[in-house]
Parts: C-alpha cells; sequence; structure tokens
C-alpha cells in the first residue's frame, strides 16, 4: 500500500490523488486541489508519477482560471 503524504493514480479512472490513509482495506485519497476523500481498492491504486502530478495540478488551474468571473 501507498504511503500516507504520496502520490496515486486511482487506475478504475485515471483520477490522481494524495494518500491520506488506509481504512477497512482500502486507500483514501484526496484531491490535489483538497477537498472530499474517495475510496481505493489497494489492487487499483498505483504510485503517480511526477508528469502525472503536474498535469493534474494544471488541470485543476486551469479549471479555477475559467470559473473565474469576468
Amino acid at each position: 500500500m501507498p504511503e500516507a503524504g504520496t502520490y496515486a493514480v486511482d487506475h478504475r479512472d485515471g483520477s490522481v490523488g494524495q494518500v491520506v490513509g488506509c481504512e477497512g482495506g482500502l486507500v483514501q485519497l484526496r484531491p490535489l486541489s483538497g477537498g472530499r476523500e474517495w475510496d481505493c481498492p489497494p489492487e487499483a491504486v498505483g504510485v503517480a508519477d511526477p508528469g502525472e502530478v503536474l498535469r493534474e495540478r494544471v488541470r485543476e488551474l486551469n479549471r479555477q482560471v475559467q470559473a473565474r468571473p469576468r
């Protein structure tokens, strides 16, 4: 299982999150932008490489910019 604080990919849908812990046999991931954690079975979790983490951060920044009133 990945360690808390590391970044992981949920291979079920490609979501990238930060590992916050394990509970009930599931890995808990939090979106990089913060927010509500989600549970992922350990067999569906993989280590996120730096490129995946960077892409997710850029996606979130783009969402924030597009959501701003003009």
